[in-house]
Parts: C-alpha cells; structure tokens; sequence
C-alpha cells in the first residue's frame, strides 16, 4: 500500500499553527499533520518532544471515537489512522478530515478551579462572567462543570477569555447555547471515560465548525496539550496538581534554572525535561485509552 499513497507535496499546504499543519486533499477534505512542536506562554519553542504529533493523534483518534459513540455528535473525522490518502512521511501523526466553516472561539470548559481560571476568581470571585461560591481554593472541584469561551489567537498572541454573552453577540444565542450544550456534554463524558482510569479531566477546550448548518467538532480533543489531566490518587484542592500535560514545561521555563526572563525567545529544553514530558504524554495516552503506544501506527 506504501507505494500508492500519495506524497505531502501532492497536497496545497493551507495553514500552520503552534504545532498543526492543514493540507488540503480535495474540496471536501483536509489533511490535519501533528507536529512535535511544543507550544507554552504564546511561544513555539525551538526543542521538539519526540514522538508528540503521534501521541496526540493517538489520544484524539481514540476520544472522537467515543465521543461518537457515547453522545452522538458528529466529528470532522473522515477516515481511520491508516486511511490511503495519508502520505507514509506523516502516518501516525495525520488525520483525513471533513472541511469545516470553523467558529471564532475556543470552546473551554472547567470542573475544576485552576490556571487562568483561578486567576480569575481570585481577582474578581467570578470566571469568563460565571459567579462562583466564596473559598474556592487552587483545584477546587466546581459545583458543576461551566463554559468558559475564549476568542482563538493568532500564532504568538494569546488567548483572551470571553463572557458566554460576547459568544451570543457574535454568532447568535441559538448557536451559542449549542456551542455551550454541546462543549458540556462532551467535557462530562470525557470526564467519565478518564475517571473509569483514576484520572481527573480537570478542564479542556475543544474547537467546533459547521458543516451546511450541522454542528461538527474539529480540530484535536481532549490531548495533553488542550486538556488538564491529573491522577485521581492523592487529589487534594488547596495546591497544584501533579499533571499529565505540559505544565512540567512551564514549571521548568519558570524556574530559576531556566535563567528565562520571559521578555524573549525561551531557552532550548534539557534532555532531561525533554524526555520528561514525552514521558507523561505516553502515559497520559496509555492510562486513559487503555492502548500501548507501541502499537499505535508508526511512518
């Protein structure tokens, strides 16, 4: 079969972001490339984690399948990880996907009080426009899961949190109530499939397009890199979690052995930090999907 795919050039590149490429295949699909780019506080960083852009495939592969089956939204997904219009170079770290007309915001949703969120609170008791109770500590488990949408950025920029009302003005409240319906049910069910595993979804963010008039999930889901993971064992609010995602990436840039002074490019990661955070990614994907990523496709 190799010798009949097509190669990457074969496709018109249309796009590239912190760490996806879209290529386009016809005029109904697309081709999503993962790379091994790391991405953290608005900055591509110049050290790849190898192996990443299969793990987050991996990990989304498996979560639109469940998420098909379990709440019956559709997704852009448009063939399995092996599809022949895969070039071999990318096998693995693709994904053939429908076209989309995509929405302007990233669709986040929190179970729990943590990052930006409790940055939030802190300042004003309230997150995107959501009041929450009075003693939320850091990872306080939220009452229950809200959405808190935020305007997309460009490569470089940074995400700015955005109240449910911006989401009505700018796409209706028809839409928006779907958007935020839709982004709910699914951040519980995942919750539910990570919980099966001793793990906690504490919060993700998802990107949703349009097909006609049809709501689509798109983009990547619920990977390390869009979603905080942490083990369910020693959970205790009032501190910082151990995680599964890149936060060992951003501990290491902020701390004195980094020397980052957060004005310019950051510093090349450690081998040590490096093979860290591959490390977590893996188990992240093993744990949750209950798969070996040794036998997850390789090019």
């Amino acid at each position: 079969m190799s010798n009949l795919r097509p190669q990457l050039s074969d496709y018109t590149h249309v796009s590239a972001g912190k760490v996806r490429d879209i290529y386009r295949i016809d005029d109904d699909h697309v081709l999503l490339v993962v790379s091994d780019r790391i991405s953290a506080y608005d900055y591509i960083l110049s050290t790849p984690i190898p192996d990443k852009g299969r793990i987050l495939t991996a990990m989304s592969f498996f979560f639109f399948e469940e998420i098909a089956a379990r709440t019956g939204y559709a997704t852009h997904v448009a063939g399995g990880p092996d599809d022949p219009r895969i070039p071999q170079e990318v096998l693995g770290r693709a994904m053939v996907c429908k076209s989309l007309e995509m929405l302007p915001f990233e669709c986040v949703a929190r179970g729990y009080l943590t990052g930006s969120g409790m940055k939030e609170y802190s300042a004003t008791g309230a997150v995107c426009g959501v009041v929450l109770p009075d003693g939320l500590v850091e990872a306080s488990k939220l009452p229950q899961p809200i959405f808190t949408p935020a305007t997309k950025a460009e490569v470089g920029d940074h995400d700015e949190n955005v109240t449910f009302d911006r989401v009505v003005q700018d796409l209706g409240r028809e839409r928006a109530e779907q958007l935020r319906d839709a982004t709910l049910e699914i951040y519980s069910t995942a919750a539910d499939v990570a919980a099966e595993r001793g793990v906690i979804l504490a919060d993700t963010k998802f990107e949703f397009g349009l097909d006609g008039d049809r709501l689509v999930l798109g983009d990547e889901v619920l990977t390390p890199d869009s979603s905080r993971y942490w083990p369910a064992e020693g959970y205790a609010p009032g501190k910082v979690q151990p995680s599964f995602d890149k936060q060992y990436v951003r501990d290491w840039l902020t701390s004195e052995e980094s020397g980052w002074d957060k004005q310019s490019e950051p510093p090349a990661l450690p081998e040590d930090v490096v093979a860290a955070t591959r490390a977590r990614y893996i188990e992240a994907y093993e744990l949750i999907s209950g798969k070996s990523f040794g036998e997850w496709i390789a090019p």
